[in-house]
């Protein structure tokens, strides 16, 4: 996260750009692997959609960065304002 900018400065006259997404909790292979009760908790602690996110979700996002060029030096986070406690 602390790279992006600097790195997104640092290659900009070569044409590349540097973006950071931060994922929440997706539903992944890892996380299949735990019992679904504790599937369902985790989703339900993400604010809103209450639920993981969907690996097409995260492809989606991808997608759209990628298409807008004016993206440069920026983190998105991808968590459904989910704030996981310390």
């Amino acid at each position: 996260v602390g790279m992006t900018l600097p790195l997104a400065r640092d290659l900009a006259p070569l044409g590349i750009r540097v973006v950071t997404i931060a994922p929440g909790l997706f539903s992944t292979p890892l996380l299949a692997g735990l019992p679904e009760r504790v599937r369902s908790f985790l989703g339900q602690q993400v604010p809103f959609p209450p639920r993981l996110g969907h690996p097409q979700e995260f492809a989606h996002l991808v997608q759209a960065l990628a298409e807008n060029p004016m993206v440069n030096g920026e983190v998105v986070r991808l968590d459904g304002a989910l704030r996981m406690q310390p």
